[in-house]
């Protein structure tokens, strides 16, 4: 046989670096800006639109430097994501297996490429997100780069003043910031956070542009936002696979694990299969692929929508651009689908090579996705039909919250009022997906779990739908008692929902665990139960105050001004009230593990303390005659219901009120735990004493017995 038969049929790998060049990975820009210059051209987007024009470096100079930015983030994303649960940190193979040689395993060229790449890509992206800073204000001030005395002076004032140029600032500070980082961290803890550091740029930049004006303010934030995430970890993985593809196919890149029945024909109960580590690698990053699909896809959709209001206004500039964006998104989704049901296991199998699996992936879809965001990028420069700005009679509710002053509330209407939140709904819909398909994956394994747990996990996912999107949300934002029932549902009724579903254990159950040096979802969970700040968080004291400490925190101080007018403050309300719920709970009534868990009569301790304080807080804002953020509550043009302060002192009624039936439900859930603890101990000495025929009763019985005999003696003397 040939040598180049044989490497067609998998039998042997083919030469180190002969997979694809990563010189190829430079036909990717070309691609996109080509797409960016055409779809300029044809929506007239380069064409000057100010009466003081900046100029055509301006004009054309910044959507390329935008470009050039969206790049070297993505790639930032999509290589801290590989270093931190794809590739392999150090070499496993080939070490003894005893923990005596005091040599440290060596960095995995995979791992070292990888953040080579990173450091590389972030360098760019900082230089570009200055670039677009600079070319930003000139742009809007319609003045060249540099042009006048006051030019510096302006555009430190654009960058501190401006939301626009603030939220351009903080990209550029923190596209900085993970530079330096991941030039010297590499424990894998610091490149996970320096991932979320990363990701505070999807968050300025869903703030701003075409998400900073619209019907649907929120609508257009959270889903821009979920649609940047997709797009940064798809594309940016794509880039990384490009990268590391001589790697991949490199004779000595090694073998991994993939979980049981992934690879086809090799599954038995007991038997992980070891594979290429291409075929490993692929495989893990076409689950990611997969989710950023929908994400993407789903997203878009709902971000399109906020902007084109008809049917007719699809044949716009900006409504042709989008439809040959989803024509592409939907090219490149069937494209993957074929990947993922036909390349891998052929890789895996051995019926295909690593580098023309690689190659193959790789050169397809990142090409198709240069266009995407060329695409995108001129998106970004088109006006969309939809009016961005308030119209000039907007009424003071839409000034103050983005939206109309919602009806007077009825009972109806508390739960036929809606507006989707779209961040929350994509969580739910994520959350309640990776629980069903763990449920399954145990139940097809043959193990055992509650079908209650299950439902009360549904359940609780179901409130927190409805908190976050319902009546309850939408009122929420003019009526201070609305908010507070937000608050307390978040706080003592959704969490008590989602700790008795038990996720932590389920998920510890279903996932298999990895053995070859790289840390998956098992493994990252594990690290958080253990770690200390996990022993910190949920330390029975610690959480206790933290649940009742949030609302002085909140209510009382100026984060509560916070939280009501900026969009990632309200996301950061929610998610904090959540959590801190969350976690106590987890303390009184959860199964999951925890570090330290108290006993029955400190959790019915801390429970009636916590009570007692929202009791407390409560009264104190029945008697209140000082309204809270009166800025907000006490303009938001209500012509129905209560007063702002007979309202405010509702909602510290509803406080105390609320907090007592989740609290006495919570006890009795604890009471029953302790009599079942109780029984169960009870039950576990009596089978010992079946062991061992009482041996202890009888010990203690003759002890007692020698006791007594010997108290008799020394009375007799």
């Amino acid at each position: 046989m040939s040598s180049r038969t044989a490497e067609r049929s998998g039998r042997i790998a083919p030469p180190a670096g002969r997979g694809l060049d990563p010189w190829l990975l430079a036909v990717v820009p070309v691609v996109a800006l080509v797409a960016l210059v055409v779809a300029m051209a044809a929506t007239g987007s380069g064409a000057a639109r100010l009466a003081a024009d900046p100029g055509a470096l301006v004009r054309w100079g910044l959507p390329a430097a935008e470009l050039l930015h969206d790049g070297a983030l993505v790639v930032v994303l999509g290589a801290l994501l590989f270093a931190v649960g794809v590739v392999p940190r150090t070499r496993t193979e080939g070490r003894r297996p005893d923990t005596a040689d005091p040599v440290p395993a060596p960095e995995h060229p995979l791992f070292s490429a990888t953040l080579r790449l990173a450091e590389a890509a972030a360098v760019v992206w900082t230089v570009a997100a200055l670039a677009v800073l600079v070319l930003s204000y000139s742009d809007v001030a319609g003045v060249p780069v540099g042009a006048g005395a006051t030019y510096t002076g302006q555009l430190l004032h654009y960058a501190t003043d401006i939301p626009t140029g603030q939220a351009q600032a903080v990209i550029a500070v923190v596209a900085a910031a993970v530079t330096t980082l991941v030039f010297g961290v590499r424990a894998l803890l610091g490149l996970l956070l320096t991932l979320l550091l990363s990701c505070a740029a999807l968050v300025a930049m869903a703030l701003t542009g075409h998400s900073a004006g619209g019907d649907d303010h929120m609508a257009a934030v959270n889903s821009l936002g979920l649609h940047l995430l997709g797009v940064c970890l798809w594309t940016g993985g794509l880039a990384v696979l490009g990268w590391l593809s001589p790697r991949l196919s490199a004779p000595d890149a090694g073998t991994g694990t993939l979980p049981v029945g992934a690879a086809r024909g090799r599954a038995s109960s007991g038997d992980r299969p070891r594979v290429p580590i291409a075929a490993v690698v692929l495989r893990r990053f076409s689950a990611v692929a997969f989710g950023a699909f929908f994400l993407v896809l789903l997203s878009g959709t709902v971000n399109a929508a906020v902007r084109i209001g008809t049917w007719e206004q699809l044949l716009s500039g900006y409504g042709r651009l989008v439809l040959v964006k989803t024509v592409l998104t939907l090219g490149l989704g069937l494209a993957g689908l074929a990947h993922r049901r036909w390349l891998v296991p052929a890789l895996e199998t051995g019926r295909l090579t690593a580098r023309r699996a690689v190659w193959q992936l790789v050169l397809g879809e990142l090409v198709v996705m240069g266009a995407v965001m060329g695409v995108a990028v001129a998106l970004s420069r088109t006006a969309p039909p939809v009016p961005e700005e308030l119209a000039p009679d907007a009424s003071a509710a839409e000034i103050l919250t983005w939206y109309p002053l919602p009806p007077e509330p009825t009972a109806a209407s508390w739960f036929t009022t809606w507006r989707v939140d779209w961040w929350w709904l994509a969580v739910v819909v994520v959350l309640a997906l990776v629980y069903l398909r763990a449920f399954a994956q145990l139940r097809r394994r043959g193990d055992t779990w509650s079908a209650l747990r299950a439902v009360s996990w549904l359940t609780g996912l179901g409130l927190l739908f409805y908190v976050t999107s319902g009546g309850v949300a939408v009122y929420g934002r003019v009526l201070f008692s609305a908010h507070m029932v937000e608050h307390m549902a978040l706080t003592m009724v959704v969490p008590v929902f989602l700790v008795l579903g038990a996720p932590v254990t389920l998920l510890l159950k279903a996932l298999e665990p990895r053995r070859d040096g790289t840390r998956g979802p098992r493994e990252w969970i594990l690290r958080l139960v253990h770690s200390t700040f996990g022993r910190v968080v949920t330390h029975p004291i610690v959480a206790a105050v933290n649940f009742a400490g949030s609302i002085v925190v909140f209510y009382f101080t100026p984060l509560f001004h916070f939280t009501l007018h900026y969009h990632v403050g309200h996301v950061f309300m929610v998610t904090h009230f959540l959590l801190t719920g969350y976690l106590f709970m987890l303390v009184l009534i959860g199964v999951d593990p925890i570090p330290r868990r108290p006993g029955y009569m400190m959790r019915l301790v801390l429970l009636l303390a916590t009570m007692v304080y929202h009791a407390f807080v409560g009264v104190a804002l029945m008697g209140s005659d000082t309204l809270l953020q009166a800025s907000w509550f006490g303009n938001t043009g209500r012509d129905w219901g209560r007063t702002a302060i007979e309202d405010q002192q509702l909602g510290g009624a509803l406080m105390w009120g609320i907090g007592e039936l989740p609290t006495v439900v919570v006890a009795v859930v604890v009471a029953v735990m302790w009599a079942i603890d109780g029984s169960r101990e009870n039950r576990r000495v009596d089978r010992r004493a079946d062991r061992t025929d009482d041996a202890e009763l009888r010990a203690y019985n003759e002890m007692m017995a020698g006791l007594a005999e010997r108290d008799h003696r020394a009375a007799r003397r």
